[in-house]
């Protein structure tokens, strides 16, 4: 074995043509690789030092098989310690300015075959002109305007061609995007685009913006570019002078990428210490719908790991990206991503995204079905074409999704034994960490900090689950029948994708528009323990064997919603603050539902917890006490030793392991906000109503448990709770638990508004009644 080592450097004052060492530095990262590329063959250990500055790259870094190490001779691209090293994907710009019309100015200095996307003056970000103007303060996409698509506004925009429309999902379940191709002789948008949710519902009738419209340049910070023209317009902020400021363009969607496959993986490369940059955003890129989910992806980011085995990213900056990242896609073991900082980022932080052809019987579309006869009923996965063994640890990720909001700190879908571990992850427009479906499991998320997220979006957890694996409603199948007929013997119908549990352990969560912990659609075979919940609780919409133990639930409860009767889930050892709030679970719950604490302070003596033996049919031993909380202001929720908590299995778990533990990245990571005890967050104040429509009961949706078990965009709607043998509304077709949305294409809001319709347009007459009905609006003709 050769263990003799070639040290290169890189200086953004080199010359390629030179040697590569310390006094005669090669300039570009692309020659440092072809020489490190022959030390590796020769068994030499190649380490690249890369001294400061910014290196813009003129097209994509590509790390091939025959640029790999081994476990022994490792590749080793590093900053230089103490150097910051910029790797862009942008462009100096060198531009003459002119004055066009007031504050506003123009110059003529853009390459013509480059496309603009981004544009950063001294560092900092400028935005397309756009309606609303960017609002730092406005939660929502940073400003909306519900007549930004009116045609009185389009008939003043000369030429929107080029232009976007970006919107949120009428629910709230992501957003769309889509281009201007121009516009009518009725002042109405030609678009394309759409494609980036995969549950059409069509946009939300507020939130939406447009943006790159020349007319709406009216706002420091914002600019416009005419391609056609080659002419750039920039409202320049009030402190900058643009004849000496540093202007950047964005061109490149992707930095570096790894390219290797099953068979000839890239591997042994390490990148560590490097500050990613400048990636043009790609939400029209964003149209590969995943397993079933709400979720389309793009396979692409700033780093993109296809292929590869033993690579590493460690301690580097991503900042200012448009896209995702870092992209792991498909084939790909051992990937270490450790010690990184990363925000502004135009979607997801981090992905581990499978190939679906490595999944048995898959299905796209939330509402495709098929039956169990025909599906391929072998256990786990078909191919190896999907991320397994991969470690992010110690990493601080927070404002993600800055365009894209169907995104998340980390997102993972058809992978396997992916950790997560140690991180700090807040200011999120939905989930911190999503699981697009079951498939394959085995994932541990431990000893993370996830707050302040669900900023934007809606119906989500600051960890949010789906397991509409290929089990979850075949239409053969009665899923309320499984386990059923056996005490002892678990069905491996729910967790035939799924080749180990997933796990959720000693974390700390908050989410104050949302759950703390929301598994829902067929989320199956979990073990969450030892989290501590600040803010939403815990939900469990149907799934199979799920074990939730020793959590505890600040200012909140337990969430159960719509099970199956067989689901054999366990909630057992908790402490919670509030009853619980189930929707259509039938009793006794689950398996095991039982040895829990309902906190009040209030008690000097434990008492049984009667109310929850009423809600589950179990809680025989539930207990209603002060758990005598150590120093709640502080965020110590462990408890004294005579609390009664621990009589009844709770165990102490530590309180202070959350999060990055990295000095540099603890030292400016956030913390969550303790809530003050006792204080529920975001009740609407919204009465149910209880009513009859002649026959049958009915009432106004109420508080977001029912909003989420219907599938609704807000609390709006009222539900049929039961429907009479032989009355009207059954031989119409109507059924238990559809939301009345409209009746003669009049909003119905709430029981008052239905029953007021109801006598005043249908004395006599034919009328239509949209409800909604397995997550989806069905007319109804009466």
């Amino acid at each position: 074995m050769n263990n003799s080592k070639v040290q290169i450097y890189v200086s953004p004052g080199g010359n390629d043509l030179a040697v590569g060492s310390m006094g005669e530095p090669f300039s570009t990262l692309q020659r440092a690789q072809l020489e490190a590329r022959l030390a590796a063959k020769k068994g030499m250990t190649a380490h690249v030092f890369v001294y400061g500055g910014t290196y813009y790259l003129t097209e994509e870094l590509k790390f091939m098989p025959e640029d790999s190490g081994t476990a022994d001779v490792q590749v080793i691209y590093e900053a230089v310690p103490g150097h910051e090293v910029i790797i862009s994907g942008g462009r100096k710009l060198d531009l003459k300015w002119t004055t066009y019309e007031g504050p506003i100015m123009q110059t003529t200095g853009i390459p013509s075959h480059l496309k603009l996307d981004q544009l950063f003056i001294n560092g900092k970000q400028m935005h397309m002109a756009r309606y609303p103007s960017f609002n730092e303060h406005t939660r929502i996409m940073n400003g909306y305007a519900k007549d930004c698509m009116e045609p009185e506004r389009i008939k003043n925009w000369t030429n929107p061609t080029g232009g976007y429309v970006h919107a949120m999902h009428k629910h709230l379940w992501g957003d769309y995007h889509y281009l201007i191709k121009g516009k009518d002789n009725n002042n109405q948008l030609l678009m394309e685009g759409g494609w980036q949710n995969n549950r059409q519902m069509g946009m939300h009738d507020d939130y939406r913006y447009v943006e790159h419209i020349f007319e709406e340049l009216n706002a420091p910070g914002e600019w416009y570019y005419d391609e056609i023209g080659g002419t750039l317009y920039v409202y320049p902020y009030p402190e900058m002078v643009l004849k000496e400021a540093l202007v950047e363009g964005v061109f490149l969607s992707h930095l570096i990428e790894f390219i290797g496959s099953e068979d000839a993986p890239v591997h042994h490369i390490q990148l560590n210490g490097f500050t990613f940059k400048h990636a043009k955003r790609t939400f029209m890129d964003n149209r590969e719908p995943l397993l079933r989910s709400d979720w389309t992806t793009y396979r692409g980011g700033a780093i993109v790991l296809r292929g590869t085995e033993n690579c590493s990213i460690k301690d580097c900056t991503f900042v200012h990206v448009g896209g995702n990242a870092v992209f792991v896609d498909s084939y790909n073991r051992n990937a270490v991503i450790r010690g990184c900082h990363i925000m502004d980022v135009g979607a997801n932080g981090i992905a581990f995204v499978g190939d679906p052809n490595a999944v048995r019987s898959p299905l796209f579309e939330y509402n495709e079905r098929q039956k169990l006869q025909d599906i391929d009923q072998t256990p786990g996965p078909k191919t190896n074409q999907y991320p397994a063994e991969c470690l992010v640890e110690d990493c601080l990720i927070y404002r993600v999704g800055r365009v894209e909001k169907q995104s998340a700190a980390i997102q993972i879908s058809m992978a396997l034994d992916i950790t997560v571990r140690h991180c700090s992850i807040y200011e999120v427009p939905r989930a911190g960490i999503n699981m697009s479906e079951g498939t394959f499991g085995g994932h541990v998320i431990e000893h993370c900090d996830i707050f302040d997220t669900v900023l934007e979006t809606g119906d989500h957890g600051s960890f949010n689950s789906w397991g509409r694996d290929r089990y979850w409603l075949l239409e053969d199948i009665d899923m309320d029948n499984i386990n059923l007929d056996s005490e002892t013997e678990d069905n491996v119908l729910p967790i035939l994708d799924m080749v180990r549990p997933i796990t959720l352990r000693n974390n700390r969560w908050r989410c104050d528009y949302g759950w703390d912990i929301d598994l829902d659609d067929g989320s199956t075979w979990y073990h969450i323990y030892n989290n501590l919940c600040l803010g939403g609780g815990i939900k469990l919409r149907e799934g199979f064997y799920r074990k939730c133990e020793n959590n505890i639930l600040v200012n909140n409860s337990f969430h159960p919603h719509v099970w199956f009767k067989g689901s054999r889930d366990v909630f057992r050892n908790n402490i919670f603050f509030t009853e619980y709030a189930p929707i259509r679970v039938p009793k006794p719950w689950g398996q095991i539902c039982d040895w829990n604490l309902l906190h009040n302070a209030d008690l000097l003596e434990p008492e049984p917890a009667l109310i929850l033996h009423e809600q589950s049919g179990g809680d025989m031993h539930s207990m209603i006490g002060d758990a005598l909380f150590m120093d709640t202001s502080s965020g110590n929720y462990q408890v004294h030793n005579d609390s009664p908590a621990l009589k009844l299995g709770f165990r102490n778990f530590p309180m202070d392991q959350f999060g990055v533990r990295k000095p540099e990245l603890k030292k400016i990571s956030k913390a969550p906000k303790m809530p003050e005890l006792g204080v529920v967050v975001s009740e609407s104040g919204r009465l149910p109503q209880y009513s009859r429509w002649d026959q049958c009961k009915i009432k106004n949706i109420v508080g977001m448990g029912e909003v989420s078990a219907a599938g609704l965009p807000a609390e709006t709607g009222v539900i049929i709770e039961s429907i009479p043998w032989g009355s009207w509304q059954m031989e119409k077709g109507f059924q238990v638990d559809d939301v009345i949305l409209e009746l003669n294409r009049e909003k119905v809001d709430t029981v008052d508004d239905l029953l007021r319709l109801y006598q005043a347009e249908t004395s006599g007459k034919s009328f239509s009644v949209r409800v909604f009905r397995g997550q989806r609006e069905i007319d109804l003709d009466v």
